[in-house]
């Protein structure tokens, strides 16, 4: 067994703005109260109790109920298998996270970083985190090793029931959009996308704190649709083929 001590820490952060709910007479804040939804009156925190509806019943939940299901603490992960990325979904994917080697273990870290670039291959296996189990990919980014969380197989929806029209499509209509993706075929360059909307929005608030007269709004949009796509097609290639020049 190779053991390789690592610390984890969170790669990727929301750009989400956050937002508090004011009263419009005084901008005092809304603050929320828990009530019973039988009597309408306030409780307080320490008469709450969890439950889980079993046919139209509740289980009161207790902690030992929780101790008793909860996955046996493992502060590692074990990789249980190796295989190629672009054998999983990528609706499987959710967040990631960068492992910093310990010193003791950085021969151990730079072995398996190397060994998984020249395979080609990415390492699977579980680890039990927060209380609770994860599925957790295992891949090289440049010198860092980085773990992905991914969704168990019972997490992913199933499409049953969306209605996909069966169409037909000639060889013409195939080559037009063929040349139209190798025409916007590049490298991809994480930089060149940024969130514009939160970008804006935080100048538009700090400049109305400042009593400056808002930015007018953006446009909206809108693309007809239409039946010939043949024309369409067309339009879209004089199209990029402007920009690309």
């Amino acid at each position: 067994m190779v053991n390789i001590p690592v610390k984890m820490y969170l790669a990727t952060e929301e750009s989400n703005i956050s937002f508090s709910q004011l009263d419009k007479r005084d901008l005092g804040k809304v603050r929320y109260k828990k009530v019973n939804e039988n009597t309408g009156k306030e409780i307080d925190q320490k008469d709450i109790v969890k439950g889980y509806e079993i046919d139209g019943q509740y289980v009161i939940v207790e902690d030992s109920d929780l101790d008793k299901a909860m996955p046996e603490k493992l502060d590692y992960l074990e990789i249980l298998q190796f295989t190629k990325e672009e054998e999983i979904n990528a609706l499987y994917f959710e967040k990631g996270y960068y492992l910093e080697p310990e010193k003791m273990g950085a021969k151990a870290y730079a072995l398996l970083r190397d060994s998984l670039i020249l395979e080609g291959k990415v390492g699977l296996g579980l680890l039990v985190f927060h209380s609770k189990e994860w599925l957790c990919l295992l891949k090289p980014l440049n010198k860092l090793l980085v773990l992905h969380k991914l969704r168990f197989s019972d997490e992913i929806r199933t499409p049953a029931g969306l209605v996909i029209p069966e169409v037909s499509l000639n060889k013409e209509e195939l080559k037009m959009a063929s040349m139209l993706i190798a025409q916007l075929t590049k490298p991809f360059k994480p930089q060149e996308y940024t969130d514009t909307y939160a970008e804006r929005l935080r100048a538009i608030l700090e400049a109305k704190a400042k009593g400056k007269p808002a930015a007018k709004g953006m446009k909206v949009v809108h693309r007809a649709t239409t039946e010939d796509l043949m024309d369409k097609l067309k339009a879209s290639l004089k199209r990029s083929s402007k920009k690309a020049s």
